[in-house]
């Protein structure tokens, strides 16, 4: 099988139907798991994609006789490969033009229902991640995403359990220490995007002061592609002023269409019909204390399709 769900036989060759092959459907039973796996450790579906065809090579490979869990098994793969790739887009994402974001994904309504896994989607989360060291994340999506046990971690990561327990721990204080101090449901934060969606349809951007915290912090990813904004914008007035300042711009007109996006409300920016980029906030005691905008154009090709995701 390719990453993109092609059947392939052990031989790596194509195949048509993947029943009867007991490898193909152990893969295909599990591949929406490795796929949510491996995009919560990077935040980019190409490199996910590489990360589940190395995975697939490999299981193709082995001897399932001696496999007693093939989930565990597929899990601890994605994870060695996905922390393989991590360590090398750590250094590339340093000389990356301007804010790097992860890449949105639309999502079904239904994986918003899983709580835990929305909020570990999320952008802003992920962006938290993001300040992690690659075992570290590794280990703290698998325990508190996945609900991985600390054993079968340290097989996936080369570490001790009583190792992971440790790395865990500093993780969630590190994780706790950058995500809100208080939970946001998904009404509010579709309140606060319709209230976006109406200043931005009517230009009354003014009326956005009401909804935004004083320190926000604005975040354009281009990756030097399009015009955005090459530091974060800090501070409310400066973060309208831009916005103001790329709506006046436009050379065409503007669309805002709410979207389920990383199992949670964001909006979709069309310009002249075509996607331009997608929006997403974190709130925070009532307030949007961040605002997230992916405008590079080879990051929104999962806007117009729904992509599974789950943890099971």
């Amino acid at each position: 099988m390719s990453p993109s769900g092609d059947v392939r036989g052990r031989s790596g060759a194509a195949t048509g139907d993947p029943a009867g092959d007991p490898a193909t459907e152990a893969f295909f039973a599990h591949r929406t798991l490795l796929f949510t796996l491996a995009y919560e450790m990077l935040g980019s579906v190409a490199d996910t994609e590489d990360v589940l065809q190395e995975t697939w090579l490999r299981w193709s490979g082995a001897d399932l006789e001696q496999v007693r869990d093939p989930r565990a098994y597929l899990v601890a793969t994605t994870t060695r490969q996905a922390l393989n790739r991590l360590r090398t887009l750590k250094r590339r994402r340093e000389t990356y033009v301007g804010p790097w974001l992860p890449e949105p994904l639309l999502t079904a309504p239904d994986v918003a229902e899983d709580a835990e896994l929305a909020e570990s989607l999320s952008m802003a989360f992920m962006c938290v991640l993001e300040t992690l060291q690659p075992t570290e994340r590794a280990v703290f999506v698998l325990r508190e995403v996945f609900d991985v046990g600390y054993d079968e971690i340290g097989a996936a990561v080369g570490k001790s359990p009583a190792a992971v327990r440790q790395i865990a721990h500093r993780a969630r204080g590190r994780v706790r220490a950058g995500r809100p101090r208080t939970t946001v449901t998904a009404a509010e934060n579709r309140s606060v995007l319709e209230s976006f969606r109406g200043a931005l349809r009517t230009g009354d951007l003014r009326g956005l002061f009401d909804v935004l915290a004083p320190d926000v912090v604005l975040f354009t990813d281009a990756g030097g592609l399009k015009t955005a904004a090459l530091r974060p914008i800090l501070g409310a007035d400066r973060v309208l002023r831009f916005i103001a300042g790329g709506a006046g711009k436009a050379g065409a007109p503007l669309t805002f269409e709410p979207a389920d996006v990383n199992a949670n409300p964001a909006l979709v920016v069309r310009m002249g019909g075509e996607i331009d980029g997608v929006v997403s906030c974190r709130l925070d005691g009532g307030r949007v204390t961040g605002l997230y905008f992916v405008r590079n154009p080879e990051k929104l090709g999962r806007v117009e399709a729904e992509t599974p995701l789950a943890r099971g």
